[in-house]
Order: structure tokens, then sequence, then C-alpha cells
């Protein structure tokens, strides 16, 4: 299939947050300087959403109210897509797994054969949505990014092994909350790293999600305070 590189994609960034309660870190690597998206930026894990996505089965899905906010300001429900595309990211560029155990209901896609191997499905439990950003025009790639925060605590195995990692990040590493910002960050990390502060002692959901809505016309900043549900 061939994608369109000028087209939005819709993707999922996951903020893992480590020592919450003593000296809060949050996991970051460096993209590689021949990269055609924020080349040599310290970024945290995430990605653009695949089609398979859609169809991966979760644990444990979003939980409310970030299911709900997610449909703010979105044509369709993507939640479970873009939640699935959080965990593969973390999976495929640091090697941890954010998941529990489960028999996967059909033959998982390649991307998902190890970690279906190790027993676990994929678990959003726990994931928080906590911001929202289209990439301004004119850039190489366009992309939707929805990002949630999640406590480290919910991952399986060794938080400081990512021997199981792909090449896609270097300098893997637990940075200081307050010296994150001392690195080479796309602007739209730095305010996420704020939103992540913001949350250190608030264990809930926001009570709404900023959203930077970069357009062709005109850019604006909203806040998405979400939409009723029925499940």
């Amino acid at each position: 299939m061939t994608i369109d590189k000028t087209a939005v994609r819709d993707a999922a960034t996951l903020v893992v947050l480590r020592d919450r309660e003593t000296t809060p870190r949050v996991l970051m690597g460096q993209r590689g300087a021949k990269a055609a998206f924020m080349p040599n930026k310290f970024v945290f894990p995430g990605g653009a959403v695949d089609q398979a996505d859609a169809q991966v089965p979760l644990a444990a899905p979003l939980p409310q109210p970030c299911r709900g906010r997610l449909l703010d300001e979105c044509a369709s429900d993507i939640s479970h897509a873009l939640a699935v595309a959080a965990v593969r990211e973390l999976w495929e560029e640091t090697g941890l797994m954010l998941g529990s155990d489960g028999a996967w209901p059909r033959t998982p896609p390649e991307d998902w054969k190890d970690f279906a191997a190790a027993g676990r499905l994929p678990s959003a439990e726990g994931m928080q949505f906590i911001f929202r950003a289209i990439t301004p025009p004119g850039r190489p790639r366009r992309f939707d990014a929805r990002f949630f925060l999640v406590d480290a605590g919910r991952i399986e195995g060794d938080l400081d092994d990512f021997s199981a990692a792909c090449d896609e990040l270097s300098h893997l590493q637990w940075v200081p909350l307050e010296e994150a910002r001392a690195l080479d960050l796309p602007f739209v990390t730095e305010v996420v790293l704020a939103e992540t502060a913001a949350r250190l002692h608030e264990p809930g959901p926001p009570a709404s999600v900023p959203f930077f809505r970069n357009g062709a016309e005109a850019s604006f900043h909203l806040r998405l305070y979400g939409v009723e549900m029925n499940d």
C-alpha cells in the first residue's frame, strides 16, 4: 500500500512516567540525523497508526473519560486504534511491554508476534489522554498526534532493558523531568512536558485536554471536554 506522505496521519505517542512521587523521570530517545521528521530531536516513543491497529485486541480498553475526549473534534471513533498504536510504538521503539496475560483470539500481525509469544495482550489500562496536536502545514510529514500518559509501574519487566528495541530511537533513557527541557526538543514535546509536570500530583485524567489544531488557513488552541459515549 502506498502512503500519501502529504496527508495528515493519525498518530499516538506514549509518555511513560517513572518515580512520580520522588524524582520523576520520563522515557525519551533521540531520532536519527537522517530522519525525515524531526531529525536529531529527543522525543517520546510514538508514531503513526497502522491500518492493522484497529483489529488488534486489547486486554483492557482506554478508560473514560479519555475515550470520549478522543471523539471530540474527531469524525469517527479511533480510540481503540490509537491505544493499540501507542502500545505498539513503545514496544517497537524501546522493547518495553505494556500488557497483561491473555491469549490472542487470532494469529497476531507480524509486528506483534513476539509480544504474543510472551503470553501478553496489549493493554490500555491506566493510559490517560493528555494532549493533541496537528503538525503545522509545510512540514515533510504531518500528524494528528494524540499524547497519552502512563505510569511506568504498568510496564512488564525490567524498565532499563532496551535490548529488544529497534534502531529508530537512539540514546534511550529515563530523563529527569526537571532536566528534560535542556535537551534538543520539538516545541510540541516541550508543551507535553509541561502537561506531564502538571499531572504529577493529579492521578486522575485532566478535566479537559489541550488541542493545538494547525491548519492551512489558521491555527487554534482548543480544549477537548469530550462527548458522551454509550458503551
